[in-house]
């Protein structure tokens, strides 16, 4: 799985397994089951979706008892329609059932996730804008929700504060300008790494490009706008559309002929898709 790290990824799950059982694990089932009763069962979807997580919801079974047997039926980032089994898994009744919610709650968020990027992506393909995400990211689940999107067909904004330098509203305030706050980062930075700033008017745009951006943000342009910047652009930055983005408005967004079309919704507001786990 592209992204992930297992090692930090098995501490999450245990954490969320222990969220889950606490300290006297699944009072219900280890009050039916006893060690000898088995049960296979399958993640059968209610809706269709592009599938992201399965192997995330798996690993569960497997970290809370390495005997449950599973396997994918369909791979991440393949879509489906409602009625169909997307994997499977059996072994000991009450450890089966006692994974059964944490693996859905990991599994129907990330395909919503990929269910609505994939919206997303389909509205704007004749176009050659990409889909992005964002860090409007769930605390601690940032590598399965970027993965998620990846599964639907976007791209990956920058993964932290780490890996990219994008200058905002507040850096150029505290800077004085949008050049000197460039000026300062380009002197800090390895010359290897690009710089992204972001502008919400147009005549911010000549000095950003002065100042040497690498990708110029256009933040809550109109389409009218976005339109003059591109234009103003040119081929001397690659150009960013952010604000105001969702499915209604994001194909004309993109028509303006920006490069990236990022959207923080992908990753804070996807609806989670209904599977379930049905046994037999």
């Amino acid at each position: 799985m592209q992204l992930l790290n297992w090692r930090q990824l098995d501490a999450l799950i245990d954490a969320a397994l222990e969220e889950d059982l606490g300290l006297a694990g699944d009072i219900t089932s280890q009050g039916i089951f006893d060690a000898s009763a088995r049960i296979s069962v399958k993640f059968v979807a209610r809706e269709p979706g592009v599938l992201a997580g399965m192997p995330v919801a798996l690993r569960v079974f497997s970290r809370l008892d390495p005997s449950i047997a599973s396997g994918v039926l369909i791979p991440d980032g393949a879509r489906f329609d409602a009625g169909t089994a997307l994997a499977y898994a059996n072994g000991p009744a009450a450890t089966v059932l006692a994974a059964e919610r944490t693996a859905l709650n990991f599994l129907r968020h990330l395909t919503g996730i990929a269910t609505l990027t994939d919206a997303y992506v389909q509205k704007v393909r004749h176009t050659k804008a990409r889909i992005t995400d964002t860090r409007k990211t769930t605390p601690l689940l940032r590598s399965l929700e970027k993965y998620a999107v990846r599964m639907g067909g976007g791209l990956n904004h920058r993964f932290g504060l780490f890996d990219a330098a994008l200058v905002k509203d507040n850096h150029i305030a505290a800077a004085g300008s949008i050049r000197d706050a460039i000026r300062r980062l380009r002197a800090s930075i390895p010359h290897t790494a690009t710089i992204t700033c972001e502008v919400d008017r147009l005549d911010q745009i000549p000095e950003a490009l002065d100042g040497g951006a690498d990708s110029i943000l256009l933040d809550n342009f109109t389409v009218a706008d976005l339109r003059k910047a591109v234009e103003l652009i040119g081929a001397k930055a690659r150009t960013e559309a952010s604000g105001g983005v969702n499915l209604t408005t994001v194909q004309a967004i993109a028509e303006t002929g920006v490069d990236l079309v990022s959207v923080g919704a992908l990753t804070h507001s996807a609806r989670q898709i209904d599977i379930a786990l049905d046994a037999g």
